[in-house]
């Protein structure tokens, strides 16, 4: 896996090596993130780039959701799909708060559903 630049009709995103393994591996399939423009875009369909250091993975997104806030994503979704195996609810909150404060939560909390895409 390598860095790419983005091709047309290509989102991408920086993630945490954690996570990109996670995805690389199948294991996590649903990206949280908040409601920034260039999220906001994001539709069913389009192609994603993940990018960790060096590395990068090409996915498709098949479906975005947006919720109020993360404990009513964590409501809605498999919380099994978002962060590392076994990982309780509270523990999954927690991580997500520890990377967006609230006021970036108050921006809306989006679900990006992901399936992998041959290269």
């Amino acid at each position: 896996m390598t860095t790419e630049e983005p091709q047309p009709g290509e989102r991408s995103l920086n993630i945490r090596r954690p996570y990109f393994d996670l995805i690389a591996a199948g294991g996590k399939t649903i990206e949280i993130r908040v409601g920034y423009p260039k999220i906001r875009k994001m539709a069913t369909g389009d192609s994603l780039r993940f990018n960790s250091g060096d590395d990068s993975l090409l996915t498709r997104i098949t479906a975005v959701k947006e919720y109020k806030s993360f404990e009513e994503m964590l409501d809605s979704e498999d919380n099994t799909a978002i962060g590392e195996p076994g990982m309780t609810r509270d523990q999954l909150l927690a991580a997500c708060r520890d990377i967006y404060p609230p006021e970036k939560e108050a921006l809306g909390v989006f679900a990006i559903h992901l399936a992998s895409q041959p290269r």
